[in-house]
């Protein structure tokens, strides 16, 4: 009876395993037609902007708030560490390299995914179960040009942009705290940031981050959505699986990503 349920177990995992290494081989072939395949974005410029709109513009307010509120933690936070070391003037250093470096990619990714990414997955999905998608397959118009890849492009772009909004409002906000509350010296909060931030080092891996997070982030959605199941079911479990599996991946992007940027390797 056991070595039957051993079997069993290997059996189940195996499929599991097979089934897995199915759904990343079909994800991949998907994004490949639609970055490489024929004639680009479908409607032009117009769709693209249309779609940033829909996933940036639209995503713009709950990352401001955010971006606000976790600025002012941080220097509510950091100026309580700080002042137990005598360095409370050093809490404007501390503020800017954690949002540029870790939180400003990473929050500015979870929340995209929950706000926009669960969006573009629930209207593929619709189009599919209403056969938006298989109607434009039978005029000769290819879906994953007009309908995927403009969504997917718009995600590329905006998440990046959303996240040095999100880090630019955090420092603003840290600052409020800091300075207008907490009593830290203006000329020092801006001071020593400036003098602890570089471009190269700070900044620019900050922006890698977030594109990086953005391809997986925005690819995930647009295949959630195309691939589900076109029942109301099958959208339900496709944009749970997005916020998911998009968050899981931007953890475990942004672990490596630290490893490589800033690990003593």
């Amino acid at each position: 009876m056991r070595k039957h349920s051993l079997i069993e177990r290997i059996r189940l995992f195996g499929r599991s395993g097979i089934d897995v290494l199915a759904v990343l081989g079909r994800s991949t072939l998907f994004l490949f037609h639609v970055l490489f395949g024929r004639g680009g974005i479908g409607g032009g410029f117009g769709l693209l902007v249309k779609q940033l709109h829909a996933v940036g513009v639209m995503s713009l307010v709950i990352i401001v708030v955010s971006g606000i509120f976790i600025g002012m933690v941080l220097a509510l936070q950091g100026f309580n560490i700080l002042s137990s070391y005598g360095s409370e003037q050093a809490v404007g250093q501390m503020v800017a390299l954690t949002l540029l470096r870790e939180l400003g990619p990473v929050v500015t990714a979870l929340l995209f995914a929950g706000r926009a990414g669960s969006a573009l997955t629930a209207e593929i999905g619709n189009m599919k179960s209403t056969e938006q998608l298989s109607s434009l397959e039978m005029i000769g118009v290819d879906p994953l040009k007009y309908i995927v890849a403009p969504r997917l492009w718009a995600g590329f772009i905006s998440l990046p942009l959303l996240a040095v909004i999100f880090s630019v409002v955090g420092i603003w906000g840290g600052s409020w705290v800091a300075v207008d509350w907490l009593g830290v010296y203006d000329g020092s909060y801006w001071a020593n940031m400036q003098n602890s931030v570089t471009f190269n080092g700070d900044v620019l891996k900050g922006v890698i981050k977030s594109i990086a997070f953005a391809f997986v982030v925005t690819w995930i959605a647009v295949f959630q959505g195309y691939d589900c199941e076109p029942t109301s079911e099958g959208i339900s479990r496709a944009t749970t699986k997005t916020v998911v599996y998009a968050s899981l991946a931007v953890l475990g992007l942004d672990f490596i990503l630290t490893a490589l940027m800033f690990g003593d390797f």
